[in-house]
């Protein structure tokens, strides 16, 4: 897991080359729960712009190396997380 986010209760898993699962250990707490699925993909700056282009709301989120990244709600409140893996985050 990248330093920067060691603090949080956070279990990270490498699921082969190109797969992460990130899983919160917190009890569900509406809107403020960090429960989130991580999606790769290939440019993060253009998804974002296409994200906000069609009103939703992307926020940032702390930076981990070698991942530009930010969080975003879908219509159903669920929290996605949209990056770029551009490398190793060690």
């Amino acid at each position: 897991m990248p330093g920067t986010i060691q603090q949080l209760d956070l279990i990270w898993y490498n699921i082969g080359e190109e797969m992460e699962l990130h899983l919160f250990t917190e009890e569900p707490v509406a809107d403020t729960s960090g429960r989130h699925f991580c999606m790769d993909v290939e440019d993060v700056a253009a998804m974002r712009e296409r994200l906000a282009n069609a009103g939703y709301e992307p926020r940032d989120a702390l930076p981990i190396r070698n991942r530009p990244r930010f969080f975003c709600r879908d219509p159903f409140g669920n929290d996605i997380e949209f990056t770029t893996i551009m490398g190793n985050y060690e």
